[in-house]
Order: C-alpha cells, then sequence, then structure tokens
C-alpha cells in the first residue's frame, strides 16, 4: 500500500493556522528514529461487520492446544451501530442539572459503554474478560479530546518531558523513550512525530477541563481513583512494548484507528497483578485472544493483567485516551492498610506481639487519593459561588451566614470520609485535590469528638440535604461551627445560594 504522511513542519502550520498543510507520498525519515516496519504485518482487509478474533470467557489459563481454541470460540464483541445516544457536550450539560453524584456518574458511564448495559459488564466483563464496542460511529465521542486540542496545550501550556509528556517508539523490538529535558515546545514535538515516535500526553486533565470533569465524575462510579493517558501515533508505527497494566483500561479510539492485539494472563500469578509488568519480547506471550482494528467511536476494554499491544496500519494514525481505574484498590490493598492499625492495638496490650522476631519484618503502607472532584451545579451553592468580591476600595457581600434552618448536604457522595488513627479521628477531603494524581498529599481536617457523630450522619444523608439544626451535636453552638467550618471549605453547599446580609 503507498504510505501517505504529513510532515511535522506541515502539521504544526495547519495547527496554528498558518499554511494549508501539503499530503507528501512517501516521505523521508528525518532521523534516526523513523518510520520502520515493526514487524507486525496488520490484516490489510477491511469488514466492517467482523473486525475481531474471538476471545476466551474467562481468566482460567489455557494449557493445552485444544482448550485454547476453545478459548478463542467466545469472544465478546458489541455492535452499537444504529443506537441513538447523545454528543458528549450535551450530555455534559445535561449532567450538570443532575442533582445527585452518584446519577451523574451513572449516566456518564453508560455512555460511554453503550450500547452495552452497565449491569450487564460487571457482571459479565468487569476484572473477568475483555470486550469490544464498535459503533461505526466516527464522531461518538468528538469533545473529549482531540489532536487539535493537543497542539493548543503544547502552546499555551508548560508541558515538560517526562512530567506531562513522554516521546516513545517500538521498533524492530525495542522499546525507548526519547525525552529531552525540559518544556514540550510544539516544533519539536511535531518533528519527533514526524520521525515517527508516539507522543503520551500523562494526566491530560491538568490541561483540558473536559477530561477533568469526566474523570471527576467517573470517580464516583468507581469509588476509586479515575486517571487518563492521551496517545497519539503516527501511521505504521508502534510506541510501546507488549505488556499488562495495574489498572483496569478503557481504551476510547478518538481518531483514525489502531490495530490491537489482547493476550490472556500468562499464569495464575499475573491475574489481577499487583503492579504493571516490563515490556515482553512477542515469544513471550503466545498466541491473542483477540485481534482487532479499532475505529474512532470504538471502546475496548480489557482488565488489569491482560496484556497487550496496537501498532498504527500504514494509512491512518491513531489518537486515543485511555481512561483507568482500580490500581491498588483491592481488598489486599484495603488490609494493608487496615492491620497496621490493628497491630498496633495488639502490640499495646498483648505482650507476645512485642516480642522480638528471630528475623526481620517487612511492612507496607496504602494510601487513597483522588483528583480533584469537578462539581459544576454545587459551587454556585458553595463557597466557591458566595457573593463576595472586592469594589470601591472595600470588601463587600461578606456577611453571608448559615442559619439552623439553612438545608446543606456534601458537594458529592465521594467528597469527604472519616478516618480514625488511633486517638484522633480526621475527614479527608478532595475539593483542594490538584488535578494531577499523586501530585499533593490528600488534604485533611482533625475532627472535634463533639463534631465526629454529626460528620458521619452529614455523609450517610447524601444526597438529602439535612437543616444544620438537625446535626446530631449536643449544642446548636457545636452544629453552627461544624456547619460554618464545612462550608469555609468548600466540602458543603447548600439547597439554596446564600445572599449577603
Amino acid at each position: 500500500m503507498e504510505r501517505k504522511h504529513m510532515s511535522a513542519l506541515s502539521i504544526y502550520q495547519s495547527l496554528s493556522g498558518g499554511t494549508k498543510p501539503q499530503v507528501q507520498a512517501n516521505a523521508p525519515p528525518a532521523k534516526k528514529i523513523k518510520k520502520k516496519e515493526n514487524g507486525i504485518q496488520p490484516n490489510k482487509k477491511s469488514n466492517k461487520k467482523k473486525r475481531t478474533r474471538p476471545l476466551k470467557s474467562s481468566m482460567k489459563l489455557s494449557s493445552s492446544d485444544e482448550e485454547k481454541s476453545k478459548a478463542v470460540s467466545d469472544c465478546e464483541t458489541r455492535n452499537g451501530e444504529g443506537f441513538d445516544s447523545p454528543a458528549l457536550d450535551v450530555l455534559l450539560t445535561d449532567l450538570v442539572e443532575v442533582n445527585n453524584s452518584r446519577e451523574r456518574a451513572n449516566r456518564l458511564f453508560q455512555w460511554i459503554i453503550h450500547p452495552v448495559q452497565d449491569k450487564s459488564f460487571f457482571r459479565e466483563n468487569w476484572e473477568k474478560k475483555p470486550i469490544l464496542i464498535q459503533r461505526q460511529n466516527p464522531d461518538y465521542y468528538k469533545g473529549l479530546f482531540s489532536t487539535a486540542e493537543f497542539d493548543r496545550i503544547l502552546r499555551n501550556n508548560d508541558v515538560q518531558y517526562g512530567v506531562n509528556l513522554d516521546v516513545t517508539s517500538y521498533t524492530n523490538g525495542k522499546r525507548e523513550t526519547h525525552n529531552p529535558p525540559g518544556r514540550a515546545l510544539p516544533y519539536t514535538v511535531w518533528d519527533f512525530y514526524e520521525s515517527g515516535c508516539s507522543l503520551r500526553m500523562l494526566n491530560p486533565q491538568a490541561f483540558s477541563s473536559t477530561v477533568w470533569q469526566v474523570l471527576s465524575i467517573l470517580q464516583e462510579k468507581f469509588g476509586s481513583m479515575a486517571g487518563a493517558n492521551v496517545y497519539l501515533t503516527p501511521a505504521r508505527t508502534q510506541g510501546f512494548a507488549p505488556h499488562y497494566d495495574d489498572i483496569e483500561a478503557f481504551i476510547l479510539q478518538l481518531e483514525g484507528k489502531k490495530h490491537w492485539r489482547v493476550y490472556n494472563p500468562r499464569s495464575e500469578d499475573e491475574v489481577l497483578p499487583l503492579v504493571s509488568s516490563p515490556n515482553f519480547s512477542q515469544d513471550e506471550i503466545g498466541q491473542p485472544i483477540m485481534d482487532v482494528v479499532l475505529e474512532a467511536g470504538d471502546l475496548l476494554y480489557f482488565p488489569r493483567g491482560f496484556i497487550h499491544q496496537g501498532d498504527c496500519l500504514p494509512d491512518a494514525h491513531s489518537m486515543h485516551i485511555t481512561v483507568s481505574s482500580y490500581q491498588r484498590n483491592s481488598w489486599g490493598d484495603l488490609l494493608l492498610k487496615l492491620m497496621p492499625a490493628a497491630l498496633e492495638i495488639a502490640m499495646e496490650e498483648d505482650i507476645e506481639f512485642r516480642k522480638g522476631l528471630p528475623n526481620t519484618s517487612t511492612q507496607g503502607q496504602l494510601r487513597l487519593k483522588c483528583i480533584c472532584v469537578c462539581f459544576v451545579e454545587e459551587n454556585a451553592s458553595s463557597v466557591y459561588g458566595a457573593p463576595a468580591r472586592w469594589g470601591d476600595g472595600e470588601a463587600l457581600d461578606v456577611t453571608v451566614q448559615l442559619k439552623g434552618q439553612t438545608q446543606i448536604r456534601l458537594l458529592g457522595a465521594g467528597a469527604a470520609r472519616l478516618c480514625g488513627d488511633g486517638d484522633t479521628v480526621s475527614l479527608f477531603y478532595t475539593s483542594e485535590n490538584s488535578r494531577v494524581y499523586h501530585k499533593e498529599e490528600p488534604k485533611s481536617i482533625e475532627m472535634k469528638a463533639e463534631h465526629i457523630d454529626a460528620m458521619e450522619f452529614l455523609i450517610h444523608s447524601y444526597p438529602k440535604f439535612v437543616s444544620v439544626a438537625s446535626l446530631p451535636c449536643e449544642t446548636m453552638e457545636a452544629k453552627m461551627s461544624l456547619a460554618g467550618l464545612l462550608f469555609e471549605k468548600g466540602l458543603i453547599h447548600t439547597a439554596e445560594p446564600l445572599t449577603a446580609e
């Protein structure tokens, strides 16, 4: 097939409103890292109705050819063609009017996996097996992210190599990262791209309000951090070696198309792994259970532990966003957090636990964090929408006041959590978190004893509004004190916006 490729300069000029790009046939390579065949022979047949190989239905691993053949006979592919679903911008606008963060999350997740039903997905696929959704609708995920937005972010933001952007290649079985130091400037980035490198934007939610809003809503669905990476890959190239991840992965194809191969975990020890794998060679991973070309508007989900690799076909570039969740969110991780506290108590009360070990011991710690959550409608009736301002040389409208009859609730179901640590109880909250996961330590407030029951009552009351007077504190002063603290921290909002007195 004749290869067509746009030069980096042409891409740079077209996205910046400059000279109209010229398509070049058989463009010569620009530097040592060039567009080379990566050893993958893509399927050149185009068949819209059947683009996958069968997929195994469970995580039980095959050991014989007969079992492998059976695994390949149970592929799960859903065709979403002909199903109506709203555009993303319309959906997000509608969700602003939904007065319950859990319902917002349910509706957004259902839109992402449409037409597969939520209950069916979690029963049949979640942590069990991949699923492919083909829609024949290239605009389905339009507005989530694009190459044009990628370019705008490079121009307008301090994007740093290794922090926000990785430049990668996988050629002749060798995976390399080509990050120079410092800021990723558009001309250099597009030059890397033109020379055959893949671009991975880490934490795009730090720069894209739409991605941030989507992830912050989905956190309520998963009850866990939701993250994302964006991948832009030139035609006829591959950016990453075969590997598995430690997250549940949703691949949303935004532009172009990409050839994916998915493989079963190699052993029971690699089912639902705690950490991501190193890079594998092709002879270490066996035969794929899924071989498919994702086109714009399609979705591919696979659980952590499933080995995967994606490469671009000769006739199209690819942009996809990987939405991820459930990193270190297992029962074992929870117990790793709980057991140290239980052991501390045991050590204080039982001499057997204080006796010295004949050898050495190890310990672990789990830190649960989420990115900053985007609450659009709620913010209008919270401290973020309070009328206080500066005017005529003085502070104005600062005397808004909560009263006993004021109706309040948390900003969202996952906005705050109580955690005990020995003699103290702390309230951990997300309203001041960074958009970037792991960037900062989680924020918390040490709770007064007189406020603990009332805080637990408020958490469990969501999504209902309750009056300040109904908080189970012994005195009205304590009720007003707690409500005032939570309002000032941006953790609660009122049923009606407060006005200055």
